[in-house]
């Protein structure tokens, strides 16, 4: 979905991978403090398709301005945000007649969004036994599939974060035109999303969809958990294993055999729940191996962000990643990390690691690319800069 009017400075870009796929860009830091740039796509990659371009230069993320964010932050929240992504970007020639003119980056992009805008809201209700969930759905008049939401005085919704004559978009990760009659057959409780009526317009008029991946999240009943670990005399007192879940293809990094007194039991650690993040890198999608090895890389501090099992399975039914809405407190500076550099050696079909390392802050570049086996499969030689 791509939003480029002739009238419009900015372009509006969806890019939506699948399952196990990559989004297929390079980034790129300004050393002159400028936008993120965009480097190479990869051909045929999502970016590719989602109408991103060489030299393009990122405005926002996900209605976000980026363009005095810390560069590590960014990188973290294209590899936080999941399966689809929304980047607002300048052409490289808009971008360079924009710096020259000293135009307002951040209003221009405010400005593509028009007036009366606001953030989509993310609610969780929980079911009242009296009052149910407070709140009513109603057909909007003339416009099929399109449903206005009536709320309770301090009930339920209210206290939820929904509010009378909000446009209701979906239900339990299913929209709202299919599964109005579920808000009344419902369990204890329901997750909706919602939105004001000129926030719509505004969504309608870019044609862009409204995802949760936008949203302000309001009061969700799982959250992911950030734990700062120092390696005590018999490490850190915990055991990585990678289990399959039951019923799911997917494999997932679990953390075991936590020891009574150890750091991990100290920072807040319990038995069961899965691993998602290393020093704020997501690693779900990663090789065990790698993973350990992220962990050992870190030396005698690291950062682990986990959830429980019950949470992956609620934002996995949402299609949303747990790391979406998580922020992290204390992070590792990445800039002074290590990035290694790997590419595919394409006759012997094997990953090549060179005996070479660069500073992420030196090479100011990171792929959002396919990972190993795909890359077997398309034999293509790429390379790899991304932050440890």
């Amino acid at each position: 979905v791509i939003t480029e009017d002739p009238g419009d400075t900015c372009t509006l870009c969806q890019i939506s991978r699948l399952e196990g796929q990559t989004f297929g860009f390079s980034l790129r830091k300004d050393p002159s403090g400028g936008s993120p740039e965009v480097g190479d796509l990869d051909p045929w990659s999502p970016a590719e398709y989602g109408g991103l371009r060489h030299g393009d230069r990122v405005l926002e993320v996900n209605e976000d301005y980026v363009g005095n964010t810390d560069f590590y932050g960014v990188v973290r929240t294209i590899q936080s945000c999941g399966l689809h992504l929304f980047l607002l970007v300048l052409r490289r020639t808009q971008y360079e007649q924009a710096v020259s003119a000293a135009v307002d980056l951040r209003n221009l992009a405010k400005d593509s969004k028009g007036d009366g805008w606001s953030r989509p809201r993310l609610c969780h209700i929980s079911r009242h036994p009296e009052s149910g969930l407070g709140m009513r759905v109603v057909l909007v008049d003339g416009e099929k599939g399109r449903y206005v939401v009536s709320t309770v005085a301090d009930g339920p919704a209210e206290r939820a974060g929904v509010c009378t004559g909000d446009r209701l978009i979906w239900i339990n990760g299913v929209m709202a035109s299919a599964l109005s009659p579920a808000v009344k057959r419902g369990g204890n409780s329901v997750t909706v999303l919602v939105t004001d009526a000129e926030s719509e317009a505004s969504y309608i008029r870019r044609k862009m969809p409204i995802l949760p991946l936008v949203a302000e999240c309001r009061s969700l009943p799982h959250t992911a958990k950030t734990m700062h670990l120092e390696k005590g005399q018999d490490g850190y007192g915990f055991l990585l294993r990678q289990e399959r879940t039951a019923g799911s293809p997917w494999t997932v990094h679990v953390l075991r055999d936590v020891d009574m007194g150890s750091p991990a039991e100290g920072a807040g650690m319990e038995d069961g729940d899965l691993l998602l993040a290393v020093n704020g890198e997501p690693v779900e999608s990663m090789e065990h191996e790698d993973v350990v090895q992220r962990i050992r890389e870190s030396g005698d501090t690291v950062v682990l962000t986990s959830i429980s099992v019950a949470g992956r399975d609620f934002f996995r039914v949402l299609e949303i990643s747990p790391l979406l809405f998580h922020h992290v407190g204390t992070m590792r500076d990445h800039r002074t990390q290590t990035a290694t550099l790997c590419s595919i050696d394409q006759k012997k079909a094997l990953p090549t690691c060179p005996s070479v390392s660069a500073q992420v802050r030196d090479t100011s570049s990171v792929y959002f690319s396919y990972n190993l086996k795909q890359l077997f499969l398309l034999e293509m030689k790429v390379e790899l800069s991304l932050p440890q």
